[in-house]
């Protein structure tokens, strides 16, 4: 029987009865498929002939017997294969194992074709053990990951599944640059209809950072800028000519010291305020103003840059298509 898949926990006794059923169609697989081959087997001459030389008595026997009732017997294989169809789909009903009391047959569509009695449909009744397998090793009475002929099938499988979906990639990059190269607007395009829509967005999310920023840096190198701005102001002042002669003046080195306290008191609380107004509604609608008349002409598109931004993009895609092409399985394998 099949794996229950819309309540995957299944009582245990039910499971072995699942199992032993299974075991019972494949067993009854098994002989289907053995005799057919047998049977495959004996219509060819010089084996019928080897048969006969060697056991002329079993040579009679299949031939009246069973070869001349070939198709009388796979019938009543057939007839079993239905019948486990059918009682299959009733148990998925009862125990309501998928969405609708339909899918079964969809779901092991092996099984129905494996009824009709033709030989390239008799071969997907092997298929049952596949399931077989699966059940015995979700309820963890085997381990089939550990077989060496699975991890020799897995492997290929991944190497197989690898290289289609990387020859699948590249043909769609290819037809990608193909496109971007063939394209007479297409900056304009992606202007026009991606980033334009979003230019309000796009405006507030440099807005945004913009003040994040500013305002981290400052927060973090105030100490710095305020030890800046207190030297710039005294190395102002030491080599200005005006302030030279003061000194020369009764109390000018302190009138001097007391200027450029005040003056570098004045730029520091300057300074903090831009730091502080950053955050104010004022300062935010300046700044939209100024990123939005540059956005707008950062979007203007000229033949020149559309070449650039095409070769770009066409750039970038063939870097990825290296990428792409690189057999890393090799690296898992080697």
């Amino acid at each position: 029987m099949p794996t229950r898949r819309r309540y995957p926990q299944l009582p245990k006794p039910v499971e072995y009865a699942h199992i032993g059923w299974d075991l019972l169609i494949l067993i009854a697989v098994v002989l289907n498929l053995g005799l057919l081959l047998f049977d495959s087997l004996f219509l060819i001459e010089p084996v019928n002939q080897a048969i006969a030389g060697l056991a002329p008595t079993f040579h009679t026997f299949y031939d009246t017997q069973i070869h001349s009732r070939f198709f009388t017997i796979d019938l009543f294989f057939v007839a079993f294969f239905v019948a486990d169809v059918l009682l299959g789909w009733t148990v998925a009903v009862a125990e309501r194992r998928y969405h609708r009391w339909f899918f079964y047959p969809f779901v092991h569509w092996y099984d129905v074709l494996g009824c009709i009695p033709l030989s390239g449909f008799r071969l997907l009744r092997i298929l049952r053990a596949v399931s077989l397998l699966h059940r015995l090793h979700r309820l963890r009475l085997i381990n089939i990951t550990h077989w060496s002929i699975y991890q020799f099938l897995f492997k290929y499988y991944d190497i197989l599944l690898e290289e289609l979906s990387d020859r699948i990639a590249l043909r769609l990059l290819d037809n990608v640059q193909q496109q971007i190269l063939a394209s007479d607007s297409l900056t304009e395009r992606v202007v026009d209809r991606v980033i334009m829509p979003r230019k309000k967005q796009l405006i507030s999310e440099i807005v945004q950072r913009l003040e994040s920023t500013v305002g981290e840096a400052y927060q973090q190198n105030r100490t710095h800028a305020m030890k800046a701005i207190d030297e710039l102001v005294s190395r102002t002042l030491r080599e200005s000519p005006e302030i030279q002669r003061l000194h020369r003046l009764p109390m000018g080195q302190t009138a001097t010291n007391a200027m450029q306290a005040s003056i570098s008191g004045v730029a520091q609380r300057l300074v903090d305020e831009l730091a502080l107004g950053i955050h104010s509604p004022e300062f935010r609608q300046v700044v939209e103003r100024t990123a939005e008349s540059g956005f707008n002409s950062w979007l203007t598109v000229e033949e020149g840059s559309q070449r650039i931004t095409e070769l770009v993009l066409y750039d970038m895609l063939e870097m990825l298509k290296e990428q792409v092409n690189r057999q890393r399985w090799k690296d898992r394998y080697e």
